[in-house]
């Protein structure tokens, strides 16, 4: 795949989690909020420690969802395929979203289903474009210097 191609989907990938990672804060500060409005408590857990532990996560999973947007963004940037740790990052958050997919479905509906498969999409659709992390960000994957479709040096 070109860089023509590849590169804007690197960032359009990394634009999209940055959004889902201040979504995520957003909702479970909300959760948070009402939680502890309502001191709502779930099988005697006290309503102060649920809503902590609902900003805990949001804060946590916001953070996560940056660090694989910031991955993306640099490798978009750089037009080089992300490193073993960056790798394994958005292997998890490709992950992630996948299994997150398939709970949305009865959970919540198609539309957030759709939303976690275009997102799991993007991050594989940028893995598999920046190959197993040996190119040099040129056409040429082999790293030998030559052109596509010249011969290689002998």
């Amino acid at each position: 795949m070109s860089a023509v191609v590849r590169r804007p989907v690197a960032f359009v990938a990394a634009i999209v989690l940055f959004g889902e990672a201040a979504g995520m804060v957003l909702v479970n500060g909300i959760m948070a909020t009402v939680v502890d409005n309502q001191e709502m408590s779930l099988a005697g857990v006290d309503p102060a420690a649920m809503s902590a532990g609902a900003w805990v996560m949001g804060g946590v999973a916001g953070l996560y969802l940056v660090l694989c947007g910031l991955v993306l963004l640099l490798t978009g940037i750089r037009d080089r395929a992300p490193g073993r740790v960056g790798r394994a990052a958005l292997i998890s958050c490709a992950v992630v979203h996948g299994v997150l997919g398939a709970l949305t479905v009865g959970l919540i509906g198609w539309a957030a289903f759709v939303f976690m498969m275009v997102v799991l999409g993007l991050i594989v659709l940028t893995l598999v474009a920046y190959g197993n992390g040996s190119g040099t960000g040129s056409p040429n994957e082999k790293g030998d210097g030559a052109e596509e479709g010249a011969p290689a040096p002998a």
